[in-house]
């Protein structure tokens, strides 16, 4: 049997090993297309391309075992879990694969991209710009095709125009920048707030008008300091939660 092959990783010794493991593979998992096949590789198979200890894989596992990701057979294998829920609590913690984690798995409807003048709440990440390229985009739950969150990002210009408009339907942002593009990525900013939905929330979402939201801000910064992308999205209040981590090592 044909098995599932997982995108790669390069490690950041800072961080939990296992913790950038999982992330990885789940983004993975939850970016596969409908014909790839369910079956993981082997523990020892899965350490040796993530280049950890089968310890440090075994830990990894279960954590998606634990999300209901995956199931594990005794003697069968792994399997992925097709219709495992998409809207589970982000867990936030320096690595640029969770945010990818985070923004996978879901269906996309890329609404509209073109130029944009830099919105005020974001201009100090763009003070050398006028007008950025912007991209806004619904998603929704895979299986029940309830929508859940819907994003907007703005892009600087001379990044935009190595962006296929196509792919954003296909992978996350930070996904494309990083893997299609060929952008270094430094660091990635994370603000969370509590928010009511305002009128066109409330539309796309399809929650009532001033009811709980999850308001996010994740600003994607190159290796140099300079901003490549500042996201906007808005959460359905019922349907994630976000959490964060901290590593007292």
């Amino acid at each position: 049997m044909t098995s599932f092959a997982p995108d790669s990783i390069v490690l950041n010794r800072k961080l939990p090993l296992w913790y950038q493991v999982s992330q990885s593979l789940r983004a993975s998992i939850l970016g596969r297309s409908l014909q790839d096949p369910l079956r993981l590789p082997t523990e020892e198979q899965l350490a040796g391309h993530y280049g950890v200890s089968v310890l440090t894989m075994r830990q990894a596992l279960k954590e998606l075992e634990d999300e209901g990701l995956i199931t594990r057979h005794r003697r069968r294998g792994t399997f992925i879990e097709p219709d495992a829920r998409r809207g589970a609590p982000v867990r936030l913690l320096g690595s640029v694969d969770a945010i990818v984690a985070q923004q996978s798995g879901m269906t996309t409807e890329l609404l509209e991209h073109g130029k944009s003048p830099v919105p005020p709440e974001l201009a100090e990440y763009f003070p050398d710009l006028d007008e950025v390229a912007s991209y806004h985009r619904l998603r929704s739950d895979e299986t029940t095709g309830e929508p859940t969150n819907h994003a907007r990002n703005y892009v600087r210009p001379e990044v935009a125009a190595r962006i296929d408009p196509s792919d954003l339907a296909r992978r996350p942002m930070t996904k494309v920048l990083r893997d299609v593009v060929g952008v270094d990525i430094g660091r990635i900013t994370d603000t969370v707030q509590a928010r009511l939905a305002d009128p066109e929330t409330a539309r796309l979402l399809q929650v009532p008008l001033l009811s709980p939201i999850l308001h996010y801000t994740g600003v994607t910064y190159d290796t140099g300091g300079r901003v490549l992308d500042a996201a906007v999205i808005h959460y359905r209040g019922d349907r994630f939660s976000f959490s964060v981590t901290l590593d007292a090592t």
